[in-house]
């Protein structure tokens, strides 16, 4: 087990402890507190419940200003929803009306409808569902039929309330509605004046919106007959320009070419003539029949020859008469074609601002128009959302279902009789161990034995148990009489003088045991076998003479202040080693008769005849004769009783000692509770156990005291070594 764990297993022992200690006033706190709660709830009224369960509805039946957005309201599906509108139960313009239907304020006898509206909310508990949107509504009253009656009239009021702010939520959102569709038929009828002054502007009669289907699109074009011209003149300029290009590059060919080049060339250069064509197949088959008779034999004079030879000529001559006529031909045509395009392109010119003054009339006409059909689908939208709005103003939904209607109970429902037991039980438990903990918290007496070592800086010579008797009138074995064995033989291990055998005892307020600790170590010490003398030097209240049951008449205070003899105020008791020398006769001052030479003479011969001397003493805060007393003596033991005094007294004991020079042995810690303090079960546990076989446990019972005479024989002086007492 780790060093934690121990810590905590000693906390919840110290607790434990605690409230053992404490157990009265938790048991008290316990019983008061149950007892009251007993009386509250038998005091309170009866009264009986209605209940009505109902279900929030989640519903998004807003008016939507803008077509395009959802239908669906976020709001109305988050956590916070079903909050809200629980909340709203609660609210007093809920409430009023539940007041004024059901005349509350002259059934409750309540001066004003405010009255009535405090008692109204005192006596209604709604509860929500975590989980789910089902409300809970509760409300308490002595008649059972009225606590029915309002429940349900407040389920009633929170919807009827709800449908009324959505329909004046609507109404005004209709309202808006109707502006922004006044506004846009506004828009709507301005582009559509603008629209027409453009298309007049553009002298558009008819229109062909060029583009298909895109022509509704930005950057399309509306084609007019001025357009349609200007295309078509800009085509012929184009056509115009290619034709003198190829009359010009035909001409430069043909003009650089002889006579016979061009005819040999005549095939490729592909002349549109049909002359040519005709001929040159037939001019190209002659040269081959003449290549063939020059080839044959023939000569260049043969007939045959020079017949070829004049049709080839022929043909020539009829090819190049060809060719030059289309080659002029083709400078006719490149005139004309350069006069026509000289004409066309002045004429085209003059067209050309008009044409543009037209397209950007027509690019006017085409935006107007395009704004105006924009215009035209967003009424359209506005006309049909309002259409539909103002036909659901009145199907509103329901903003609730009621699943459960309230009804006359039979048996009050409250006061909650064991709730109200339980938890007055629980809170006098809780309020009795915060009591405890709180009077451990500002007890500061004694309550260990650490405590003691702590702050009196000096050892516990014995733990003595509670309702210990005196052991001289108890007949047999007393397992408690270890206890002051246990204090004998501490006192003889830690006296530092082996000759110091004068002990006064003594205690910081009357009432802690000390004389009755006292006795008990006089019979312990003279039953071991040794002489003890027992001293009442309490010239206050004397107590010993009665625990021994003997008179104080003749004692102390007569050996000192008269000249009588020791062995005439000692006497013998009962228990065998003891002798006991009474306080006498109670003097005026008697602090003034302790603090003498004759007392100091009294202290030294006893010591010398007794093996051990005790004397008991007054309260040492209370009264001045025990500070003597601890100044004669060798040594002092102070009585302290448990959980009494507080600490810092405690400490004024032991510095009262020290300041007249006493010698603080210990500290006897007395009348401990072991049952309820189990950590001083140590020191008492083992007494019983060890308890010899032979010796029997009786009820205690007083010894018969022997009469002795009051002169008795007192011991020698010869005194036994210190080492052998105890």
């Amino acid at each position: 087990m780790n060093d934690s764990s121990l810590e905590m297993q000693r906390h919840a022992l110290d607790s434990w402890q605690v409230v053992k200690n404490r157990l009265g006033p938790i048991l008290l706190s316990f019983v008061l507190v149950f007892a009251v709660a007993a009386i509250i709830t038998y005091i309170m009224p009866r009264k009986y419940r209605g209940q009505v369960k109902m279900k929030i509805e989640r519903q998004a039946d807003k008016v939507r200003l803008d077509p395009l957005s959802s239908s669906n309201d976020p709001a109305a599906f988050s956590e916070t929803f079903s909050k809200t509108e629980f909340e709203t139960l609660t609210m007093s313009e809920t409430l009023y009306p539940v007041v004024e239907e059901l005349d509350l304020a002259k059934k409750w006898n309540l001066p004003g409808r405010r009255e009535a509206l405090g008692r109204l909310m005192a006596n209604l508990e709604p509860q929500p569902s975590i989980k789910s949107d089902f409300v809970v509504i509760e409300f308490f009253d002595e008649d059972p039929k009225l606590a029915a009656d309002v429940a349900n009239a407040v389920a009633d009021s929170y919807m009827k309330k709800r449908i009324q702010m959505e329909r004046t939520q609507k109404e005004a959102a209709l309202t808006v509605l109707k502006k922004q569709t006044a506004e846009i038929e506004k828009q709507a009828l301005v582009a559509r004046t603008k629209m027409q002054q453009a298309k007049k502007d553009a002298g558009i009669v008819g229109e062909y919106i060029t583009g298909g289907a895109q022509a509704r699109m930005p950057g399309t074009e509306v084609s007019t007959p001025e357009t349609s011209m200007a295309f078509t003149r800009e085509q012929e300029l184009y056509k115009l320009n290619s034709d003198i290009l190829a009359y010009k590059a035909d001409l430069e060919r043909l003009e650089k070419l002889t006579p016979d080049e061009l005819i040999e060339r005549a095939s490729a250069l592909k002349l549109e003539n049909q002359t040519i064509a005709t001929l040159l197949p037939e001019y190209q088959k002659i040269q081959i029949t003449k290549e063939g008779a020059l080839q044959g034999g023939l000569g260049r004079k043969h007939p045959t020859v020079l017949s070829l030879d004049a049709q080839l000529e022929e043909n020539r001559k009829i090819i190049i008469a060809e060719a030059q006529s289309h080659i002029k031909g083709l400078r006719d045509m490149l005139g004309s074609s350069t006069d026509r395009l000289k004409a066309l392109s002045s004429y085209n010119d003059d067209q050309r601002d008009e044409a543009l003054d037209k397209q950007a009339a027509t690019t006017t006409y085409l935006t107007a128009k395009r704004d105006v059909e924009q215009l035209e689908g967003m009424l359209l939208q506005k006309r049909e959302r309002l259409l539909s709005e103002e036909a659901n103003l009145d199907l509103t939904k329901s903003p609730a279902s009621i699943w459960q209607r309230a009804e006359i109970e039979g048996f009050p429902a409250k006061p909650r009789v064991v709730m109200n037991l339980s938890l007055g039980a629980v809170i006098g438990l809780m309020f009795g161990v915060g009591l405890a903990f709180a009077l451990e918290y500002m007890d500061t007496s004694v309550k260990s034995l650490d405590d003691v070592e702590r702050f009196l800086g000096v050892p516990v010579l014995a733990v003595i148990p509670q309702n210990v008797g005196l052991l001289h009138q108890m007949g047999g074995f007393v397992p408690d009489a270890e206890a002051y064995r246990i204090l004998r033989t501490n006192i003889e291990f830690n006296r530092r003088n082996a000759n110091a055998n004068c002990i006064t005892v003594v205690s910081g307020g009357a009432g802690e045991g000390k004389s009755t600790t006292l006795t008990n170590l006089a019979f312990v010490c003279a039953q071991g076998g040794y002489n003890v003398l027992l001293i009442d030097a309490d010239l206050r209240r004397p107590r010993l003479h009665t625990l021994f049951e003997t008179s104080n008449a003749i004692g102390l205070t007569n050996y000192l202040t008269t000249d009588v003899q020791l062995e005439d105020v000692v006497l013998k008791t009962p228990v065998d080693n003891l002798y006991f020398l009474p306080s006498g006769v109670l003097p005026a001052d008697g602090a003034g008769i302790l603090n003498s030479q004759r007392m100091s003479d009294l202290i030294d011969d006893v010591k010398s005849r007794f093996d051990l001397v005790l004397i008991d003493s007054p309260p040492i805060l209370g009264v001045s004769d025990a500070s003597v007393l601890a100044n004669e003596a060798d040594m002092t033991i102070i009585v302290v009783q448990h959980r009494k005094l507080p600490r810092q007294m405690l400490l004024r004991v032991k510095q009262a000692v020290e300041n007249v020079g006493g010698n603080v042995l210990g500290v006897v810690l007395n009348n401990v509770d072991v049952s309820s303090d189990s950590s001083y079960s140590y020191y008492t546990s083992y007494y019983t156990y060890y308890a010899p076989a032979n010796m029997p446990n009786g009820a205690p019972e007083k010894r018969k005291r022997k009469k002795e005479s009051p002169q008795a024989q007192l011991p020698g002086g010869a005194r036994r070594n210190s080492g052998d007492l105890f």
